[in-house]
C-alpha cells in the first residue's frame, strides 16, 4: 500500500511537513516550521505521526518552512537517515542555528516580560537550542548530486532535481515497484522561475506517476524580470536623489545574494547614485559566503570561477555588519543609505530597528522583494497599515512602500504549468503550499491548460495512490 499525508503545507505555505508510506517504508518529506497568522504556536505541538517509524527524512531545501522542526523531530525521537544536496546540508547548518539563537532570545524576552507579571511558569522552554541543532548534523546524512541515485529499502529509489528556488534545493523522485511497474512519486518542493538572476532554472522531472506541487503563486503571473529590475533601480536612484534612506527586508538565502549582484551591476555600470550600503545581517554574510562556496550552481551570467578573486556579491561600497554595535551604528547615518537587514517578512530580527528609525519618515522607502505571509509585519505593511507597533512604540508610516513580486523565488501560475507540461504519464495531480483561494484559482487553471483535474491536500488526510 502507497499512501500520501501531509501534516504542513496543506491549505498554508509554511510548516512543509508530507509523510510518505511505501509498504513498509516511511518516509517524510521536510519538517519545516509554521509562520505567520499566529500559526508559531503549532510548532510546539506534537508531531502527529509516529517519529520511531520513520526511517528517512528527506529535505528539499533550507528554508525554515521546510527544515525549522527537524531538531524538534530528533529530539523528539527521528533516529533515521536525513537526505538531501550538500549544498543544502551546509545552508541547513547556519539555517537552523540562526534559528536556535532567535529562540533562545525571544524565550528570554518572553519570560522577562512574564517575570514581571507573576507568571513566569506559563512561558514554554524554547523549541530547541543549539545543542540540539549540532545533534541534528551528528545524524547520518548522505548527500546526492542532482539526478543521482540513492536506493532506501524495499527497492525503493530516491533522485533529487534542481528545483531553481534557491542554493541547493530540489525536487524528490521517488520510485518503487507495484504491480510489476516502476511508478514515480514526485514532491516538487519549491520551484524557481526560470528567469532567476543568480541559479540554475529548474530542471525537467521526465516522467511522474503522482505529482505534488507547490501552489504559492498558483493564482497569478508575475512581473516581468526586466521590469522588476528597472522598477527596483528606479525606487533605488529616486530615493537616494531625495538624500532619503533605502529598507529592503531580505531573506538571507537567495534574495539577498540577488539584490548584492543587482547593486554590484549598478555600480559597475554607474548606475548607482553616491551611497553607503550596509550588509546588516550576520546570517545573509554566512549564507553569501556559502553561495560563493557552490560556484557550480550559479548562473553563468554572475561570471564567476573559483580562484579568479572575483565575488560577485561584493564590491567597494557595501559595508557588512556582525555585531549589534554595528548596526546600532547605522541608525546614526540619516541620509543616502541602502540598508539590507532580514527578517524577510519583518516578524523580528535586525529590520525592525531600521524599521523604526526610518519607516515615519516621507523622504525613506523601503522596497519588498518577496513573499510576505498573512499576520506578518510586512503584509500588513504592503497591505496599507499606516500604523504599526514596532517594539510597543506606535509608527506611522510614511515612507514609500515598493512591492516588487518580479524577484519571487517561486514561480509563478505560468511557470508552474510550463514545468508541469512536458511529464509523460501524469496520473494524479496534488497542490500542496497554497493559500486556499490561490489554490482554487490555480487548480482552474491547469484544468484549463493541461486538462488535469488537481486536488487540493487537506491536513492529515491519508491520500491512498
Amino acid at each position: 500500500m502507497v499512501s500520501v499525508t501531509s501534516y504542513g503545507a496543506a491549505r498554508n505555505v509554511t510548516g512543509s511537513c508530507h509523510l510518505v508510506k511505501i509498504g513498509s517504508s516511511s518516509i517524510l518529506i521536510d519538517c519545516g516550521m509554521f509562520q505567520g497568522n499566529g500559526d508559531s504556536s503549532k510548532n510546539y505541538e506534537d508531531f502527529e505521526f509516529d517519529i520511531s517509524k520513520i526511517n528517512y527524512l528527506i529535505l528539499t531545501h533550507a528554508h525554515l518552512d521546510h527544515i525549522g522542526r527537524v531538531p524538534k523531530l530528533i529530539k523528539d525521537g527521528f533516529s533515521g537517515k536525513i537526505i538531501a544536496t550538500k549544498a543544502t546540508k551546509d545552508i541547513a547548518r547556519i539555517m537552523l542555528l540562526d534559528s536556535a539563537n532567535i529562540l533562545q532570545e525571544e524565550y528570554r524576552t518572553l519570560r522577562r516580560k512574564a517575570r514581571r507579571r507573576g507568571e513566569e511558569e506559563t512561558i514554554l522552554e524554547p523549541l530547541y537550542t543549539k545543542d540540539d541543532v549540532k545533534s541534528v548534523f551528528e545524524k547520518k546524512w548522505t548527500t546526492l548530486e542532482y539526478f543521482e541515485e540513492h536506493k532506501l529499502k524495499n527497492h525503493i529509489k530516491v533522485s533529487l532535481g534542481n528545483a531553481g528556488h534557491i542554493l541547493g534545493s530540489a525536487f524528490v523522485m521517488l520510485d518503487y515497484q507495484e504491480d510489476n511497474k516502476t511508478k514515480r512519486i514526485v514532491f516538487s518542493g519549491d520551484l524557481g522561475s526560470p528567469e532567476r538572476l543568480i541559479i540554475d532554472n529548474p530542471d525537467n522531472v521526465g516522467e511522474a506517476d503522482f505529482l505534488f506541487i507547490e501552489s504559492t503563486y498558483g493564482d497569478r503571473r508575475h512581473r516581468p524580470l526586466d521590469e522588476s529590475i528597472d522598477e527596483f533601480k528606479e525606487a533605488i536612484r529616486s530615493t537616494l536623489k531625495q538624500n532619503g534612506n533605502v529598507i529592503i527586508p531580505s531573506f538571507a538565502l537567495e534574495r539577498t545574494q540577488e539584490i548584492l549582484w543587482l547593486l554590484h551591476l549598478m555600480h559597475d555600470n554607474g548606475e548607482l547614485p553616491k551611497c553607503s550600503i550596509y550588509l546588516d545581517s550576520p546570517l545573509a554574510i554566512k549564507a553569501t559566503k556559502l553561495y560563493n562556496r557552490y560556484p557550480i550552481y550559479l548562473s553563468d551570467e554572475l561570471r564567476y570561477t573559483p580562484g579568479s578573486g572575483g565575488d560577485p556579491f561584493s564590491f567597494s561600497w557595501l559595508k557588512t555588519s556582525t555585531s549589534s554595535n554595528q548596526s546600532i551604528a547605522i541608525n546614526k547615518v540619516k541620509e543616502r543609505a541602502i540598508i539590507i537587514a532580514g527578517s524577510g517578512m519583518c516578524t523580528g530580527g535586525r529590520i525592525m530597528h531600521h524599521l523604526k528609525h526610518r519607516l515615519w519618515s516621507a523622504r525613506n522607502a523601503i522596497i519588498f522583494v518577496g513573499y510576505q505571509v498573512r499576520g506578518t509585519l510586512g503584509r500588513r505593511i504592503i497591505d496599507g497599515d499606516k500604523h504599526i507597533k514596532i517594539y510597543g512604540e506606535d509608527i506611522f508610516v510614511k515612507a514609500n512602500v515598493y512591492t516588487i513580486n518580479g524577484f519571487s523565488a517561486h514561480a509563478d501560475q505560468k511557470e508552474l504549468i510550463d514545468w508541469m507540461r512536458p511529464i509523460e504519464g501524469l496520473k494524479n495531480l496534488f497542490l500542496i503550499h497554497g493559500e486556499t483561494d490561490k489554490m482554487e484559482i490555480f487548480s482552474d487553471a491547469i484544468k484549463k491548460e493541461l486538462g488535469y483535474e488537481s486536488k487540493i491536500v487537506e491536513h492529515g488526510i491519508s491520500i491512498k495512490l
